[in-house]
């Protein structure tokens, strides 16, 4: 007989969600589900507003990525009203987006991931957590945390505010910078840099450690997909740039504009949760693929700044390309959190952003579209808007949805290596890892009420034979 098991809700991740797996006779999982809990509704929600107002609206979607909604609204209204921003417009909106990125990984590897490093998967749930880790850790837990509020500042320094941002909108952005913010960031950027290069040395040996100590996640969970991510001048940006395909052996399927996503992905509801599973439309057929820090490394032929392209050529050295396993996308999210800090001290030094800010938009009637790289992957935003400049339709294809199927596919091969290891504590750190190394976001500002428990029911012909919980 058939049974089931459900690990709910999964821990460290940022929003609700469960795993559920469905074994046969045998005890092998035959299937895999990454089950999101919350329905959001924020595509509803935005019709009938004032498109202007999108780019605050729909930052209000989460409270973890709320940059990556900003400025893909953003953009969209830019395509809308059939203006492009002036340079320094486009500057500071990519600068603001290097402080989201430097806070949101230096978030996933040191707080939400971090005991995972520091503990590994047998380690004690009472310590699985960044009070643990700063007991464990705490030169690299302050410089993790200090690194975040580094970001986080810049965020806010053009944002307006450290969470829910602001100053994007139709045309530009809404201020200049004044020589006191120029200076501040100057100081906070430069110490980043510093940082990410202090950083990387003691996070890469954890990594790797891990790695070391459970072979099962550089040997069972190679997933073959295909994969998508954008680059400009074929390296890797988080701004602007053509969306590129490649499959699985890493040849160059097709470059696509985030505009023409409909000739491309389609979407489908499943049952078994509320994210949408998304694949890519190509030669007649439909391919699983994923977006992620992996996805861009993958796609991308370099990186833009020279200490994140010498971990870059490290990283193809020892992984090659396409790398299909999703536990190195933590290796991955360090290489860009390098460069991202780079980024961002390269573009406050750059004479250009001192200049005009923003051109006048008006909303004729017509249709939206813009993405720009998530932390977790390709964002993109489309509506439909009217001659009185009202939302009619909105649709945004989220990056956690598009690596649902993939994370279904990882989960199950994760299980079918870790159900017989013996070791229930460490199989489920281990699904729960598996989980975290694709960093998913499930609509961050809202969540569950009451105790988050964490329960594993394991049934065999409708009866339940055993219970796990953690408190």
């Amino acid at each position: 007989m058939s049974k089931t098991i459900k690990i709910d809700p999964v821990t460290r991740i940022e929003g609700h969600a469960r795993i559920l797996l469905e074994c046969d006779d045998a005890g092998k999982v035959d299937e895999a589900f990454f089950c999101v809990n919350e329905l959001r509704g924020f595509e509803r929600i935005l019709v009938g507003m004032e498109a202007s107002t999108l780019p605050q609206v729909t930052a209000r979607i989460c409270g973890v990525c709320p940059t990556a909604h900003h400025l893909a609204a953003a953009k969209a209204l830019d395509h809308a009203a059939g203006v492009e921003p002036p340079v320094a417009a486009r500057l500071l909106r990519e600068f603001m987006y290097m402080g989201h990125v430097i806070h949101s990984h230096a978030l996933s590897l040191f707080v939400l991931a971090g005991p995972d490093l520091v503990f590994g998967l047998n380690g004690p749930a009472a310590t699985q957590n960044i009070v643990g880790m700063v007991e464990a850790e705490p030169e690299l837990s302050k410089k993790g945390l200090r690194l975040r509020s580094l970001g986080q500042k810049i965020n806010e320094t053009i944002g307006g505010r450290g969470i829910h941002p602001v100053t994007a909108v139709a045309g530009g952005i809404s201020f200049r910078l004044t020589d006191s913010q120029f200076e501040r960031l100057q100081e906070l950027t430069a110490e980043a840099v510093v940082l990410s290069s202090e950083l990387a040395g003691r996070t890469k040996k954890l990594l790797f450690d891990l790695f070391d100590a459970n072979p099962v996640l550089l040997d069972k969970l190679n997933v073959p997909s295909w994969y998508v991510g954008t680059v400009n001048g074929g390296k890797v940006n988080f701004y602007d740039g053509e969306l590129r395909v490649i499959d699985e052996s890493g040849s160059v399927v097709t470059e696509f504009d985030s505009r023409d996503y409909r000739d491309h992905i389609v979407e489908r509801a499943v049952h078994t949760s509320y994210a949408k599973e998304v694949f890519i439309n190509h030669g007649g057929g439909e391919h699983m693929y994923r977006v992620s820090t992996l996805a861009r490394l993958n796609v991308a032929d370099g990186m833009e700044t020279p200490l994140a392209q010498a971990e870059f050529e490290e990283f193809r050295r020892n992984f090659g390309r396409p790398c299909h396993n999703a536990v190195i996308q933590m290796y991955a999210k360090l290489i860009e959190l390098i460069y991202a800090c780079e980024k961002a001290h390269e573009l406050i030094n750059n004479p250009a952003l001192r200049g005009e800010t923003r051109v006048p938009a008006t909303f004729r009637g017509g249709r939206g579209v813009a993405h720009v790289e998530a932390p977790r992957g390709v964002l993109i935003h489309d509506y439909e808007i009217d001659s009185k400049g009202i939302v009619r339709a909105a649709n945004m294809i989220i990056a956690t949805q598009q690596n649902t199927a993939a994370i279904n596919k990882t989960l199950k091969e994760a299980a079918n290596n870790m159900l017989t290891a013996g070791d229930d504590e460490a199989m489920l750190n281990g699904l729960e890892f598996v989980v975290r190394c694709y960093d998913p976001c499930l609509a961050c500002s809202t969540h569950a009420v009451g105790r988050m428990d964490f329960e594993v029911e394991i049934r065999h012909g409708g009866r339940t034979i055993r219970s796990l919980r953690r408190k």
